[in-house]
């Protein structure tokens, strides 16, 4: 989660970029000051007392106005500052680490809670620190506790409603998200404001590790309007944590089964006007199947400079190098694949970031990525078997189970090369900037500009190709109140991709409370309502296997006129959600459920040569020479749906939540092969099924799209004292449609180990504990514990995950104080 405060009467946003040069001016004062408001979560003014705090020690206070306004003086210090407050009726808060010196006033609000919650402001909803209370997208917090324990990012974001976390194996298998019902790669991953997605969506997640990550924001819906392209269906963000006002050392090791052990390094500290954090981690595991070792080696730096009182500079590096073994779908051979992925990441960022007059916050942005991916195959495994003189290798004899009840039995050919390799690389380089300005105490303003230079390629035995792409985007969105019981943002973007033009994205989000929220039985009730829309890139590989392409490189520029063929485009998607948050027993007990409608049109699908020339009318002359086909936006596919979550919060150091989403997905366009094949009369079907027709890489028409689950929940009880933290997690996830993908890839060369769709992939009940003991201030031991009712079907057909596994580990704590 980003840091950021609410100064004023202004909003600071963390999150932004701009011109290169622009001027601040820094109004001069005799000594520090540091001045604010108390707020509650609807940001009317509260009344209580102020602390002014440094280096753990209470430096002066005061008693705030009726209205909540206090004046702070630092009495001639200078240096790093927080500012405890309190209020009757509320819990104490404490401000994020802010610096101040003689040079000028720092304005500083708090936002109070009722009873002691997690931090629960979102920057990635609205592009301004915004109360959770005041938004009207759904947005869920992970703070940096919950991955004290963790390896990962991923087993975190199972536990929020509406998403679906998908994971192909062990540690370092790939793992996708799913976020109500979009595709794996329709959601945006920013680090540190960096777009970390390849060029056109995906992701990995398990190349992320918990290391330097600040805390986590998740956004369920199109953010577009912000973030550009990708922000199709979701958004995740975190940030690398920044230097108190102490050094402090920390050190964490630990070891488990599987081979597993992990090293962690962290220190950070603040002196007068320079702040810093570094980070460094390695995590092994042989995982459970032969082949699939995986290590992970993070770096991450994050250091600021403040320039003056309103005035800062700040950089910060993330980098992730992995490896892992890629056995394969192992339940489909009985044998694992001779081969290796290698990946190397790196985010850069750097931040000029000020005031102007009090109230016009500005920040630039440079944005930095470089991301590279090795595939490599050693040799071929299996049964060799010749025939045209051709040889094929394939897997032992197994028996395939579908969570339907189908079976089929035989031998699934291994598509592998001998000494094959594969590289792909994503760079990304440019600049943002952002600019808000806060018109009255009830209006703010957001505008700004980015420029993106996107650079993509794929080379293999077979081919080398090249993508370049330039995305500019203009942004202006307005947000406000009205009499503190109504809250809205309207807002919009224009942003132009050199591979699909020009779109825009418009969004209007309100949220209002019938009754406010306050101690007692049913005291707040918030509804809220947003329409938003979001656009997606192409994937690289699909820029460069469209079907305007594949026609031009033909060098038949006829057929695209007479066709009237079009590049590829973006695709879209069309959102309506409103929901209901009713605090059941002050904010002790509460209840939130959504309804979401999302319209995903234009996606992008590969279709078949025969299928070009029936149903768009290209002839096959008019292609590549041996071109199979090409990719169409021809895809459209609704999902619909319910999420809930219930939180509830008996006793201060105890806390339940849990949440439960029902997803109605359907396609409702396509022309892929095994659509097409269904409606002319030839569809794939199994010879043991034969009254079943079946979409081997594709979902047909009417169906749920691969690998979403339509019943998926999660249910967590925690306890936290000063002694003990303990976590018991659970994520759960009904039967998905899915494909073995293995047409025509028997040893009997049928469709024999090709087997129904519906309910195909298994559903689980994945059950996680953790465990910390502080045994003394400096020194901790805890432990990790993960599937422990050992379930092996926790993700695609065929792909075992890893039974049950833990580590168990110290950590070690050295401060100043």
């Amino acid at each position: 989660m980003s840091h950021f405060t609410f100064q004023g009467r202004r909003a600071v946003v963390h999150a932004c970029a701009a011109p290169l040069l622009f001027a601040f001016a820094v109004p001069l004062a005799q000594a520090a000051t540091i001045r604010g408001t108390l707020r509650d979560p609807l940001g009317r003014g509260v009344p209580g007392t102020v602390a002014l705090m440094q280096e753990g020690q209470e430096v002066t206070s005061a008693s705030t106005d009726p209205d909540g306004t206090y004046v702070l003086s630092a009495k001639g210090r200078s240096g790093r500052f927080s500012v405890r407050a309190t209020a009757a009726g509320f819990a104490m808060q404490s401000s994020a680490p802010l610096f101040a010196s003689s040079e000028g006033a720092v304005e500083q609000n708090i936002f109070l809670r009722i009873q002691p919650r997690r931090e629960d402001v979102t920057v990635t909803a609205t592009g301004l620190p915004t109360p959770l209370e005041q938004t009207s997208v759904a947005v869920t917090l992970i703070p940096r506790e919950e991955l004290a324990t963790r390896f990962g990012i991923s087993d975190e974001l199972r536990l929020q409603p509406g998403v679906s976390v998908v994971q192909s194996g062990g540690y370092g298998g790939i793992t996708s998200l799913f976020v109500r019902g979009g595709d794996s790669t329709a959601n945006l991953v920013m680090i540190d404001g960096v777009p970390a997605n390849d060029v056109g969506g995906r992701f990995d997640f398990s190349n992320v590790s918990s290391t330097a990550v600040s805390g986590l924001e998740s956004q369920r819906g199109p953010n577009s309007v912000l973030y550009g392209t990708d922000a199709l269906a979701g958004t995740i963000r975190f940030d690398t944590p920044r230097g108190s006002s102490r050094p402090v050392f920390t050190y964490s090791g630990d070891a488990g089964n599987f081979h597993t052990w992990r090293n962690e390094a962290e220190i950070s500290g603040a002196h007068r006007r320079l702040d810093g954090y570094a980070g460094v981690s390695r995590f092994d595991s042989s995982n459970a199947l032969p082949g699939d070792r995986f290590h992970l080696t993070t770096v991450a730096a994050n250091v600021g400079v403040q320039l003056a009182t309103d005035l800062s500079l700040r950089g910060t590096v993330r980098s992730g190098v992995s490896a892992t073994g890629v056995p394969g779908a192992w339940d489909f051979y009985g044998l694992a694949s001779q081969a290796k992925q290698a990946d190397q990441d790196l985010y850069l960022s750097g931040v000029l970031e000020g005031t102007l007059h009090g109230n016009l916050h500005q920040t630039a942005r440079y944005l930095g990525a470089r991301k590279r991916e090795q595939y490599f195959e050693y040799g071929a495994v299996g049964t060799p078997v010749t025939a045209f003189g051709f040889t094929s290798y394939y897997g032992n004899v197994v028996t395939i189970r579908g969570a339907n009840g189908t079976v089929a039995t035989g031998q699934a050919e291994f598509f592998t090369g001998q000494n094959d390799r594969s590289d792909s690389v994503s760079d990304r380089d440019g600049v943002q900037y952002n600019a808000d300005y806060r018109l009255t105490p009830h209006l703010a303003a957001l505008a700004g500009f980015r420029f993106l230079q996107e650079r993509g390629s794929y080379r293999s035995s077979f081919s080398t190709q090249d993508a370049e792409r330039r995305d500019y985007q203009y942004t202006l969105q307005l947000q406000g109140d009205v009499l503190g019981r109504i809250f809205y943002s309207l807002g919009g973007a224009l942003q132009h991709n050199t591979l699909y033009g020009t779109e825009g994205t418009p969004r209007l989000g309100i949220a209002g409370y019938a009754i406010r929220p306050g101690q007692g039985w049913l005291h707040g009730t918030r509804l809220h309502f947003n329409f938003s829309k979001g656009v997606q890139e192409p994937s690289l590989a699909a820029g460069l296997g469209s079907l305007y392409t594949t026609l031009a490189q033909a060098g038949n520029t006829a057929a695209i006129a007479q066709y009237h063929v079009d590049p590829i485009g973006a695709l879209r998607n069309r959102t309506y959600e409103g929901g209901l948050e009713q605090s059941i027993y002050g904010q002790r007990l509460m209840l939130r459920a959504n309804y979401f409608h999302n319209q995903f049109g234009r996606q992008v699908e590969y279709v078949g040569a025969a299928d070009l020339q029936q149903y768009f009318g290209i002839p096959l002359s008019a292609l590549v020479p041996g071109s199979y086909g090409a990719y169409t936006n021809s895809l459209d596919y609704r999902a619909q749906g319910v999420e809930s979550a219930l939180e509830y919060s008996p006793m201060h150091h105890l806390m339940f939540r849990g949440g439960y989403t029902y997803l109605d997905a359907k396609v409702e366009r396509s022309f892929s092969g095994d659509v097409t094949a269904v409606l002319g009369g030839f569809p794939n079907t199994n010879p043991n099924y034969p009254d079943i027709p079946i979409g081997s890489s594709s979902p047909l028409i009417g169906a749920r799209p691969f690998r979403r689950a339509p019943h998926t929940g999660f249910a967590v009880a925690e306890y936290a004292s000063a002694k003990w933290t303990a976590g018991l997690k659970a994520a759960f996830s009904s039967r998905s449609d899915d494909s073995t993908f293995l047409s025509y890839a028997s040893i009997a060369g049928d469709n024999s180990l090709l087997l129904p769709n519906r309910n195909l992939a298994y559903g689980f009940v994945r059950l996680d504990a953790d465990a910390t003991w502080q045994v003394r201030p400096q020194f901790a031991l805890f432990s990790q514990m993960n599937n422990l009712l050992g379930q092996q079907r926790m993700g695609p057909i065929g792909y075992p995950a890893l039974p049950f596994n833990f580590r168990v580990g110290v950590k070690v704590r050295l401060s100043r104080d």
